[in-house]
């Protein structure tokens, strides 16, 4: 599970501050034949990617420290180290904005 989420994790730790106001705004992108769509918020020092593997259902919490992600995908847990995160070749899209 951590391969497919590695990618989009670097494109996840540079989304602009504005992308991430009081209402977080959905976004979306694909990855190897799979779409998800999530949802960022900062709860004191951590990041949290909140979301969705769009074809199967399967919801995934990641929680982005300085150093470590942790969190789960359906029900297994997950962690790994931040620089283990590689770039996206795309940039995610927006669904929804206000």
């Amino acid at each position: 599970m951590k391969k497919l989420f590695l990618p989009a994790l670097a494109l996840l730790a540079v989304t602009p501050a504005s992308a991430q106001a009081d209402e977080p705004v959905t976004q979306r992108f694909e990855h190897k034949g799979a779409s998800y769509r999530y949802t960022v918020t900062q709860v004191g020092d951590v990041r949290v990617i909140s979301g969705v593997e769009e074809r199967t259902g399967k919801p995934f919490t990641l929680r982005v420290g300085q150093h470590r992600v942790r969190g789960t995908v359906g029900s297994q847990q997950v962690s790994f180290p931040l620089r283990d995160v590689e770039p996206l070749t795309k940039p995610a899209t927006t669904l929804a904005a206000r």
